[in-house]
């Protein structure tokens, strides 16, 4: 008895502090949409499925139960830092989204995300949602899963995560899911730009018509189509570059 629970349930509790907290910012798995009391039983789900692969990581270090109340803690701050760092990557599809609405013409069509912490441009969330679909068809949630086990190798329980590496590795994610999302919302980038500066010439050949004010619909009409045309190739790069990013050791 440790704490004054069996063995075997305090191993889970130790087990369940870092994977429900990885669930807790994973995409997919913690969107707002899905009840709370869904994503207990996720987690406890997930925590009961690896419970036979890892005990033998937990077995360890439950010598003492005053080291219980530490453990606990170190546990979910590693499970923050590896959601939260998942989290970000995952970010780069509703700033492409973001960017694909500011060049058609959209970013004032604005929808609650929860997932974002207030409002953001319609087509960002769509291409959010668009990108959970695509990750999940292409599997790469197994990554996310298969880096939890993983983890447990890297980061043994009891130790003190390591909280300078993963503020250096939140820095380099967020620097490398600001160029992915460039690179995802390129086209439309482009697009912009040569239409803006048409729509300039135009303007100087006929000060007197609002140019901009008349061709905005053409605007949002193009940017729109070309987006459809774009859209899959984009989503099946970003879930390439997720999966690249779990299998190279978080690095892209």
């Amino acid at each position: 008895m440790i704490s004054g629970l069996p063995f075997d349930a305090t191993a889970f509790l130790i087990l369940f502090a870092r994977v429900g907290a990885v669930l807790m910012l994973l995409p997919v798995f913690s969107e707002d949409a899905i009840p709370g009391r869904i994503r207990l039983m996720l987690g406890l789900g997930f925590t009961a499925g690896l419970f036979g692969l890892l005990d033998g990581q937990v077995t360890p270090v439950m010598q003492s139960d005053r080291a219980l109340p530490g453990i606990i803690i170190s546990e979910l701050l590693v499970g923050l830092a590896m959601g939260m760092i998942v989290r970000i990557l995952f970010a780069a599809a509703a700033m492409a989204g973001s960017m694909v609405s500011l060049q058609v013409g959209l970013s004032s069509a604005l929808i609650f995300d929860a997932s974002m912490g207030g409002q953001s441009p319609l087509l960002a969330r769509f291409v959010s949602v668009a990108a959970a679909v695509m990750c999940l068809a292409m599997g790469v949630h197994h990554l996310w899963i298969a880096s939890i086990v993983q983890s447990y190798t890297v980061f043994p329980v009891g130790g003190l995560p390591p909280g300078e590496d993963f503020a250096r590795l939140a820095v380099t994610v967020t620097g490398q899911a600001m160029a992915l999302a460039l690179s995802l919302a390129a086209p439309l980038i482009v697009y912009g730009i040569l239409f803006n500066v048409a729509l300039g010439l135009a303007a100087r050949m006929a000060p007197a018509i609002q140019v901009f004010f008349i061709t905005q619909p053409l605007n949002i009409l193009l940017g729109l189509a070309l987006f459809a045309v774009v859209l899959g190739t984009a989503l099946t790069t970003f879930a390439n570059a997720m999966a690249t990013f779990m299998q190279n050791g978080w690095s892209l």
